[in-house]
């Protein structure tokens, strides 16, 4: 059986060769309108591909059923957005703990907590492109604006690391990473509002 959030699409797993043109098929089908995949069941077991097309080499012969599950883009928006006000919250004050390390020449322990940072910058920036991508239909200035802010600065500050510079790594983090994620919190705390408001609707 294949099927979409419970209910059945009404294909037959031997109409196709592999489970890569049975996900293809789904998507290009109405039942995904409007949302966003959140997960793969392959014979009930959760699956998520270690390399591309992966699912290509999965045969219909070693598939009794497929279920993809779902949800709206304005859920996921609203998901990722409050995930994100947490994650800024984190970002500022990892960055203030690594510049005060920095300054008190406490370097070993200031990388340490800095690489920790540049993980959840990381993560953030992914959460970004993601939002871009799926939710954010109409571009939003503000978030863009700031989002391109952080995106540059993380590629700075990854240049001054390998220039060792740690007193300019300390003020990157204390006059620019550090404000940029102030004006990330009004701009986010806006996208909040609308998304729960689109929800409501």
């Amino acid at each position: 059986m294949i099927s979409v959030d419970g209910r059945s699409t009404g294909m037959e797993i031997k109409q196709f060769h592999n489970l890569e043109e049975i996900l293809l098929r789904i998507m290009e089908t109405d039942e995904l309108e409007g949302r966003v995949v959140t997960d793969v069941f392959v014979n009930n077991e959760s699956f998520s591909e270690i390399y591309p097309h992966q699912a290509e080499d999965i045969e219909i012969d070693e598939i009794e059923s497929v279920e993809v599950r779902s949800m709206p883009v304005a859920d996921m928006a609203l998901e990722i957005t409050r995930e994100m006000s947490k994650v800024v919250q984190l970002m500022d004050h990892g960055a203030r703990r690594v510049a005060e390390l920095f300054r008190q020449a406490d370097d070993a322990e200031a990388l340490e907590v800095y690489q920790d940072l540049m993980d959840v910058t990381r993560d953030f920036l992914n959460m970004i492109g993601v939002l871009r991508g799926e939710a954010l239909r109409t571009a939003d200035p503000a978030f863009n604006a700031v989002a391109d802010e952080v995106s540059n600065l993380f590629s700075e500050m990854l240049e001054v690391l390998e220039n060792e510079d740690w007193i300019l790594l300390a003020d990157l983090l204390e006059y620019e990473f550090i404000p940029a994620m102030a004006r990330f919190k009004g701009v986010i705390g806006e996208l909040l509002t609308g998304f729960e408001r689109t929800v409501k609707e």
